[in-house]
């Protein structure tokens, strides 16, 4: 009789585990399933990549070609932090050097929101 309760257990414990496995793997295959069909096509808007020509003062500093708003927002980022034009202690100050004093209407610090504000009004 010993060997039979023995031999149920073994069963049991090697079931349990084949149980254990299949349920590990159900979620992974769900999270997967879910994944791939809340993907779809997105389209950007048709406003933000709309090509928009710089003004005189913000071409000094972004490039005259026409680009989208988006573009001209990332070249002037990309100015700011090559010249180290950020304020250390807060980050969302921006100091002017002489070529952004002209974009952002002769201030001297403008803050990161303000500076889009600024910076539309010198794209058309």
């Amino acid at each position: 009789m010993a060997k039979k309760s023995a031999k149920k257990s073994v069963k049991k414990a090697a079931k349990s585990a084949t149980t254990a496995r299949k349920s590990a793997a159900k979620p992974a295959a769900r999270k997967a399933a879910k994944k791939t069909a809340k993907k779809s096509a997105r389209k950007p808007n048709a406003a933000f990549m709309k090509p928009l020509t710089p003004s005189a003062e913000l071409a000094l500093v972004v490039g005259a070609k026409p680009l989208p708003r988006t573009e001209a927002t990332s070249a002037l980022w990309r100015y700011i932090k090559k010249n180290g034009l950020q304020d250390q202690k807060n980050k969302r100050m921006i100091k002017a050097d002489p070529a952004l004093k002209a974009v952002f209407g002769g201030k001297a610090t403008v803050n990161m929101f303000e500076m889009t504000k600024l910076v539309s009004k010198h794209l058309k």
